[in-house]
This record gives C-alpha cells, sequence and structure tokens, in this order.
C-alpha cells in the first residue's frame, strides 16, 4: 500500500517533529514483544521506574524510553502486545533475543528469539497495510489506537539489533574467524530490511551499532575461553574487538545505504564507545564495580549464575526467587548479567541524544536532516 504525506517537518533546518517511531531490534529495545509472546518477565524488573514488570528487561527505562521521551511521544507499545497498547505515535518490533539471521534452534533451546530481523519487517509491513485499512474504512476507537497514515514516511525508523549474532555464533563453539566471516552476510540482511522499509515510505533513520559484548558477565561466562586475555576494564579482548569489526562494517553499510538513497538520512550512532566509557569509567562517573550484576544470583566475581536468571526461581520443596536485585540499581551498571540498568541506559542515552558520537554528527531531534547544519 503506498504511503500518503511528506516527510517530518524541519527537514530544511530546525528540529524535525516526527511524530512517531517505529523501532526494530532485541532486548536492549524491546518493551513488552517477547514478554507477550513467551511469559512475561518477573520481577524485579520495572522495579525502579515503573513499580512493576513492563515487559522490559530492566530495572526501569531503556534506551528506546528516553528516545521516545525526548521526541514528547508516548513509551512506544510493542507491536506483539495486544493488551493496553497504542500505536498512535509508533510501534516496536523488537523482541528480547532476536537477531538479524534467523537462529537455527529453538528460544527453549538457546535463549535467542524466532522473531528474527526479516520476521520483524515482515509485522511491520503488515502493520502498515492493515492500520490504514482499518483507520480509514472502520474509523472509531481505531482512529485512537492508531497512526495516521502520513505518520509513516514523517517517523523516525531505529534499530538496535545484531549483538546476538555475534553471541549465538561464539555460544555454538565457533572460532572467531568463523563469527567474523558471517558479518558480510549480517549487512546484506540489514541492507535488505532498511530498503524494504525505505520502499515502504521510510525516510529517517537512526541506526545503533552493538555495544561492547565482552564486559556482559553471560558472555564471559558463556564462553570461559573468550574471557582472557581482558583489558583493563575486565572486558573480553576478543570479544570487544568482534564486536568492533561488526560496528565498523555497519559504519560502511549505512555510509553506502546514504549514497544509495540520497533523498533519505541515515544516522549511525556510536552506542559501542558510549557503553564502553560508562564501563571503563564507572566509578569516576558515580557507578560502581561496573561487571557485577545488580539482580543476579552466585555471588562470586560477577554475582551471575546462567542458570538462574534476574527473577528466577529455584524449587526446594517450595518456590523461592533466587534472583533478587541489589539494594540501589542507580549505582549498578549492569542489571542482569545481560542488559543495562536504567541508571546506565540513561547514561547512553545522554551521550548519544546530542550527535557527539553519530555519523553525521547531528541530534536526535534533528536525525531528519542528511547533514549537520
Amino acid at each position: 500500500m503506498a504511503l500518503r504525506g511528506s516527510g517530518a517537518a524541519g527537514a530544511g533546518g530546525g528540529d524535525c517533529h516526527f511524530p512517531a517511531v517505529f523501532n526494530f531490534g532485541d532486548s536492549n529495545s524491546d518493551t513488552g514483544g517477547l514478554s507477550s509472546l513467551f511469559g512475561a518477565a518477573p520481577p524485579p524488573n520495572g522495579r525502579t521506574f515503573f513499580g512493576m514488570p513492563s515487559g522490559r528487561y530492566c530495572d526501569g527505562r531503556l534506551v528506546i524510553d528516553f528516545i521516545a521521551e525526548s521526541l514528547g511521544i508516548p513509551y512506544i507499545s510493542a507491536y506483539l502486545n495486544s493488551i493496553g497498547s497504542n500505536f498512535t505515535q509508533g510501534a516496536n518490533f523488537a523482541t528480547a533475543g532476536s537477531s538479524i539471521r534467523r537462529q537455527n534452534t529453538s528460544l527453549f533451546l538457546s535463549g535467542f528469539s524466532p522473531i528474527s530481523l526479516d520476521v520483524q519487517s515482515w509485522e511491520f509491513e503488515q502493520f502498515i497495510n492493515r492500520s490504514e485499512f482499518v483507520y480509514y474504512n472502520k474509523g472509531g476507537i481505531y482512529r485512537e489506537l492508531l497512526p495516521r497514515a502520513e505518520y509513516f514516511s514523517q517517523a523516525l525508523y531505529t534499530f538496535d539489533i545484531g549483538q546476538n549474532d555475534i553471541t549465538s555464533s561464539y555460544f555454538v563453539y565457533n572460532t572467531t574467524e568463523e563469527v567474523e566471516a558471517t558479518i558480510p552476510d549480517l549487512m546484506e540482511r540489514l541492507t535488505s530490511v532498511i530498503q524494504s522499509v525505505y520502499l515502504r515510505g521510510g525516510r529517517y533513520f537512526w541506526i545503533h551499532n552493538t555495544g561492547p559484548i565482552g564486559c556482559l558477565p553471560y558472555a564471559l561466562l558463556h564462553r570461559r575461553d573468550l574471557a582472557t586475555p581482558t583489558d583493563g576494564a575486565g572486558c573480553s579482548v576478543t570479544y570487544n574487538k568482534v564486536a568492533q569489526l561488526f560496528n565498523l562494517r555497519l559504519k560502511e553499510t549505512v555510509a553506502s545505504l546514504r549514497k544509495t538513497h540520497p533523498d533519505a538520512a541515515f544516522t549511525y550512532v556510536d552506542v559501542y564507545t558510549a557503553k564502553y566509557k560508562l564501563i571503563s569509567e564507572a566509578k569516576k562517573l558515580g557507578f560502581d564495580d561496573p561487571l557485577l550484576t545488580c539482580c543476579g544470583h552466585g555471588g562470586g566475581r560477577y554475582n551471575f549464575d546462567l542458570s538462574i536468571g534476574c527473577g528466577g526461581k529455584e524449587v526446594n520443596g517450595t518456590s523461592v526467587v533466587v534472583g533478587k536485585s541489589c539494594a540501589d540499581p542507580s549505582k549498578r551498571v549492569s542489571w542482569d548479567g545481560v542488559h543495562f540498568t536504567e541508571a546506565a541506559n540513561k547514561f547512553v542515552f545522554d551521550q548519544i541524544v546530542a550527535g557527539a558520537l553519530s555519523d553525521p554528527p547531528v541530534p536526535l531531534k534533528r536525525a531528519c536532516q542528511s547533514k549537520a547544519r
């Protein structure tokens, strides 16, 4: 279905005034997709901001939530969440555990989601087609729950995915060379999805690179052989070098898209640098041990157990929650050994919102512009 309407206001200068955000990604930006499909993220997830689990694997808000706040729109409802969702100003297709490539396994065996990026793009296509039809043919309450047709061409399209492609490949004991060899294919698949969004009218893209995977306890413990050598922050040099290679190729891919589609705006956002700064300078920035999990179990170096996640239960006659959270999540970087705390996410957002870590260096509110003005 063809899209109606022109680009976001402000494309010629000034703020863009995006009326909606459509997000694609994994757990770093999932606002409830996986919880809707496979069971809710349990308490104490959500304790800091929402006061209860909210579908996010975090004590509070994610970077995507701070993006929405900054743009003056409501938090983005997960496309897969049928209860209480409002899509008037966007939809979130991300699910925790998602990857660019399809996983040749099940969620229950591997922990990785079957909702790969191509599936998310199909969901988006169906969302456009069905929402436009319902909005204009049924009207009524649907006009209060679905976006206007012109919003699709004026919206900001955000992407944050790729971390699970690297870790899932490593977790089946592929070598570093084998993991690196998958990156060109990942870039082709990502390009294909972004181009499909472009063909549907999308013109403004905000694309995050992947973070320092070698600083995440779950990665360090899954492949102990990759946990050494470590750098001064205690992070795996091996994991991080592969993440950096992925990011280099991603930056090249975004530059290529920019040349192919000069009428669109593609912003490459270096969240790796923001996250590594936080981890390597944690104490100076007011945090404590950046590798110590807040909501975990087992003590040890990371207070993390691969078999019992945040809010997980161990049954010994009675059901007892063993994945409890620390007293003050605002002092921790790692929430559950996989994801950041709200405080850490806020730090990352503050680092990227003004465009200092972006290529081109445009701030979030001017991401409809193809270059800095």
